[in-house]
């Protein structure tokens, strides 16, 4: 007679065997993004990571407004918890996220952002919930994903630091890890503002592949967009490559 543990070992190995079901996600909308995401876009019910390039401002801020950008395409209010109240609400605005729909927590230190953000991804009523932490230990990342879980809300960390954090190498348990690098915008033939661009690395993604993307910076919808000279790359390279 087969023993409890044989067929315990058999069912969990049946399901690491299965076929991998896809779950309900938030597209970018741009296939160059989309199709290298296991789920085509940024899953639900699942926690994500975002981090600035660099320690500078501007990094910190791309890394900001991208996830703004996100949120701001989820339905419903999002829960922002951070520590310095540094964040430009106008600039959130810009990038799609009307502050109408976002409820500030300001808490004491990392340890309470923490708690704040796990409470309201186990709650099933918001959008998205977002929070701005140095630390992101595997044991929190993963009370985070299992929250994310039971909710089916997008949760996203976005890292920050006055120095660059020596954890951020180590592994989480985030289902995607990114970093958001400012770029120059492209020159306007005459004086003025242009779009801003980053460099979006996807620097982790659970059954997946890394990969980087120059992009334009969310509209006031929150969608970024590729930079027109990149939109056809492949096909103008093989028109080079005809007349050469």
């Amino acid at each position: 007679m087969p023993s409890p543990v044989i067929d315990q070992l058999r069912q969990r190995i049946e399901r690491l065997e299965a076929p991998r079901r896809r779950r309900d996600a938030l597209a970018f909308g741009l296939d160059a993004i989309d199709r290298v995401l296991p789920d085509g876009g940024l899953a639900f019910g699942a926690l994500h990571e975002v981090a600035g390039g660099g320690t500078g401002a501007v990094h910190g801020a791309a890394a900001a407004l991208f996830t703004a950008g996100v949120a701001a395409r989820t339905g419903g209010k999002v829960l922002w918890c951070l520590t310095r109240p540094d964040l430009f609400a106008p600039a959130v605005a810009q990038a799609g996220l009307s502050s109408s729909r976002v409820i500030y927590v300001e808490c004491g230190d990392d340890k309470t952002v923490l708690a704040c953000f796990e409470e309201g991804l186990r709650h099933k009523g918001l959008g998205a919930v977002v929070a701005e932490v140095a630390r992101l230990s595997m044991t929190a990342s993963r009370r985070l994903q299992l929250a994310a879980e039971s909710s089916g809300t997008i949760g996203i960390a976005i890292r920050r630091w006055r120095r660059q954090a020596a954890d951020f190498g180590q592994p989480t348990a985030a289902v995607t890890r990114w970093r958001v690098t400012a770029l120059p915008s492209e020159a306007l033939p005459v004086p003025g503002i242009r779009r801003a661009r980053w460099q979006l690395e996807l620097i982790r993604c659970r059954a997946g592949e890394s990969a980087d993307f120059v992009v334009e910076a969310c509209d006031a919808k929150g969608r970024i967009a590729l930079p027109a000279e990149l939109v056809d790359r492949p096909v103008a390279a093989e028109a080079r490559l005809a007349t050469a």
